[in-house]
């Protein structure tokens, strides 16, 4: 199974947690259900301490879910973990994701505690977790800039403490694919096949895919990201893109997701409808703009064969079709298939006039409605018939 990525989803937990992307116990589930129908490996459905909601969440895709892997995110403390372990109590795969900060910036400022109390508490909290599920995760939080040989001691004993998976989160958003892929390299020779290496990238600087795509070749093999990429700040890693890179250049990133990829910009869809806003117009894979095309260039190469311009077929995340858009950078070619489909077939005459109108329209708009398009193609008809 080298070659399986494991895909942790956090969109219920770290991405939720992030401002305007708050659910409730009902709309969890309703994300969960398109999670699950997805195929994600691991569903990370809340934090149950942080709340009557996130611990009602939990327990509910629990519940709901018997046969996914569900994931409770917990302190490394004692009320923290007994309280991730009740939320998980009907969970038939349970897992118990404690964490504790672990670089020096952290320690010093926000836990205020040595490195020797961090490693015990982490330790600690992982034998506990194991005394109630089999499957325990544990995360060294702002891992990328931790020590790497404080980082590769904890690994080591919360691994001998019961850990499965150990996760090096960039927390900030700091690092670069270079160091992180050194880094990570580091702590998956250090544990072998005594444990899973996870990731987990926020995109301060825009790297998080990236940084995720080079731990996948330092031997990491689990990645933990988002749909949509919402998270903390500037989000996390998306969902979409690092499977759809793993897909599509599987040339260069030679591994395999348990993905559905077809119910990609479905999800997508519905966490936009839950929350409060939507991915912008040009995000990767799921953007309203991802298969469009306005420039005439552009336009008629799609039209001759569509893999001129489009590497994925929208078709497999789910997307209908690829879109022309009709504005002032467009061609005839395109103006022409546009009139086809709404039933005009014009002469050469027709189409000229049609063209000119809309490119004259299209200076003062950011595009054109068929409706739009429909009454200038009936204008030069009769333009023509008056003639």
């Amino acid at each position: 199974m080298n070659n399986r990525v494991w895909i942790f989803d956090t969109t219920l937990r770290d991405g939720e947690q992030s401002p305007g992307c708050s659910m409730n116990v009902p709309e969890k589930l309703r994300m969960a259900a398109k999670l699950v129908e997805l195929g994600v490996d691991i569903l990370e459905a809340g934090f149950p301490i942080a709340s009557q909601g996130d611990f009602e969440a939990v327990d509910a895709v629990s519940r709901e879910f018997p046969w996914a892997q569900v994931a409770a995110l917990a302190r490394c403390t004692k009320l923290d973990v007994e309280r991730a372990a009740t939320a998980l109590n009907k969970a038939r795969r349970p897992r118990i994701h404690t964490f504790i900060a672990t670089s020096d910036i952290h320690l010093k400022y926000k836990l205020k505690k040595s490195r020797e109390q961090v490693l015990e508490d982490a330790c600690r909290a992982v034998e506990l977790a194991r005394s109630y599920v089999d499957d325990v995760e544990f995360s060294a939080e702002d891992g990328a800039r931790t020590d790497p040989d404080y980082l590769e001691q904890i690994s080591r004993a919360v691994v001998a403490a019961g850990a499965r998976t150990v996760n090096i989160p960039d927390t900030v958003g700091y690092s670069t694919p270079e160091e992180y892929q050194e880094l990570i390299g580091r702590i998956v020779n250090a544990l072998g096949d005594t444990a899973v290496v996870s990731v987990h990238c926020h995109d301060d600087l825009g790297l998080a895919v990236a940084n995720s795509l080079a731990a996948l070749k330092a031997g990491a093999r689990q990645i933990e990201c988002t749909v949509n990429g919402i998270g903390e700040r500037a989000g996390n890693c998306s969902l979409e893109e690092i499977v759809m890179i793993l897909k599509t250049r599987h040339d260069k990133y030679p591994w395999d997701t348990g993905i559905h990829t077809e119910h990609l910009y479905g999800a997508s869809q519905l966490l936009s409808s839950i929350i409060s806003f939507g991915p912008q117009p040009n995000k990767a894979i799921v953007g309203r703009n991802a298969f469009a095309h306005e420039a005439g260039i552009h336009q008629d190469g799609y039209l001759k064969e569509r893999t001129t311009y489009e590497i994925i077929d929208p078709k497999s995340v789910g997307v209908p079709e690829g879109k022309l858009v009709l504005g002032k950078h467009s061609g005839r070619h395109a103006l022409h298939a546009r009139l086809v489909d709404l039933g005009f077939d014009l002469t050469k005459e027709q189409l000229d006039i049609v063209y000119k109108e809309i490119t004259t329209l299209a200076d003062n708009k950011k595009g054109l409605m068929d409706e739009e398009i429909a009454e200038l193609a009936r204008r030069s008809q009769q333009a023509v018939a008056l003639t």
